[in-house]
């Protein structure tokens, strides 16, 4: 089952503060809602391991977070695979970060989520509104965690 989202944040914050944010594997993995345990492999990588809910499926679910930064293009991809349960799930991101002419930026996000086995059985629905959570409460943390720094 393939899901995409997309969407932005407008952040209190320079676009500098936000580039450093978004490509640090410690406070990216620290966005992740639910999370248990985070461990920083190296500059590019974390492995996670998050609470999961869908419908009746609960547990935990371990990922490894890469983040591949562009900085020439103001850009970040960042691929996430991992699972539980005996399903995978594979995420693939994108983030643009655009400076804002009143001292915001803006960091428009995109992401495709591929997922097999008993997860992707829960129902599309039920699935769909989990992967959205997760994805937009990420996004939302980092927006949430960057204004209170600035």
């Amino acid at each position: 089952m393939d899901l995409k989202y997309d969407g932005h944040e407008v952040i209190g914050a320079s676009k500098s503060a936000v580039w450093a944010f978004i490509t640090d594997p410690a406070q990216v993995g620290s966005c992740l809602p639910d999370l248990l345990e985070m461990n920083v492999v190296d500059p590019q990588h974390v492995d996670a391991t998050v609470g999961v809910a869908v419908g009746p499926v609960r547990g935990k679910f371990k990922f490894k977070i890469a983040l591949e930064p562009h900085p020439e293009t103001s850009h970040l991809d960042m691929k996430i695979s991992g699972g539980g349960f005996g399903s995978v799930v594979d995420l693939h991101a994108g983030s643009d970060v655009k400076e804002n002419d009143d001292g915001t930026t803006t960091l428009d996000w995109m992401g495709t989520a591929t997922m097999r086995g008993p997860v992707a059985t829960v129902g599309g629905r039920v699935l769909d509104a989990q992967a959205k959570r997760v994805i937009t409460t990420t996004f939302a943390n980092v927006r949430a965690k960057l204004t209170a720094a600035a």
